[in-house]
């Protein structure tokens, strides 16, 4: 195994079982048969990470693509003047690394406890290749990547602080829901920093529009999270 493959891991020694993975129909794995998952989890290595841990870093060696099976990680990149820019949040399901090439163009660390299919690139690139369902599956796992990002432009574009916020708070609830976890209550393991870095804000703006929406009874501050209250007004902001 390559020794990258090693980097995070926690205890865990497993065999992957592909056949049986719950993360398997919301990911890219859901389009292969069996014969196909089975050479899919001869690749496979499962691996955990702990919060702050380390998946990928910003222009460095990445030989190694994931698979996220549980729990969030953060994608961000350092601008010149070293801030932070988090460019999006990796959720069970989402694959890591399939847009890079050897070398990584972003950093990638774990919010939470986070647990992963490890593949190498090389051979992981090579079985995509030779399956044209995993490779139209990769397209559009690009293509929603691509999305997301077109989405984050428009939350960092002219909107306010409290729609950026509200804009953030549905997509995630969609993205939730899109995993089987619909649900008016948004888990939300990022941190507000993590959240303020995301659409182009100070902590305190953040903290200070959560309080607001709060108290005008559109959402409900939980622990690790919120409670859409009043979905239908949110989503007409939303759409303004």
């Amino acid at each position: 195994m390559d020794h990258n493959l090693h980097h995070g891991c926690a205890g865990l020694r497993a065999e992957p079982n592909c056949l049986t993975c719950e993360t398997r129909p919301f990911s890219v794995c859901s389009v292969l048969s069996g014969e196909e998952l089975t050479m899919l989890n001869a690749l496979a290595h499962p691996v955990r990470f702990g919060p702050k841990d380390t998946l990928l870093v910003q222009g460095q060696a990445a030989p190694t693509v994931y698979n996220i099976t549980s729990g969030t990680a953060r994608l961000y990149t350092l601008l010149p003047d070293g801030r932070r820019q988090i460019v999006g949040f990796a959720l069970p399901g989402d694959f890591i690394g399939l847009s890079m090439h050897e070398t990584a163009s972003i950093s990638v660390d774990a919010i939470d406890s986070v647990g992963a299919c490890a593949f190498p690139r090389v051979t992981y690139s090579a079985l995509a290749d030779a399956k044209p369902f995993l490779l139209r599956r990769l397209h559009d796992l690009a293509t929603h990547e691509l999305t997301l990002a077109q989405e984050q432009m428009m939350l960092l574009g002219r909107r306010s602080a409290e729609e950026k916020i509200i804009c953030f708070l549905l997509t995630m609830q969609q993205r939730w829901a899109r995993i089987g976890r619909s649900s008016v209550t948004v888990p939300l393991p990022m941190s507000r920093q993590d959240i303020a870095d995301f659409l182009g804000l100070t902590i305190e703006t953040v903290s200070r529009t959560l309080t607001r929406l709060a108290r005008d009874r559109m959402i409900l501050l939980v622990p690790d999270g919120v409670r859409l209250l009043n979905t239908n007004h949110l989503q007409l902001v939303a759409a303004a």
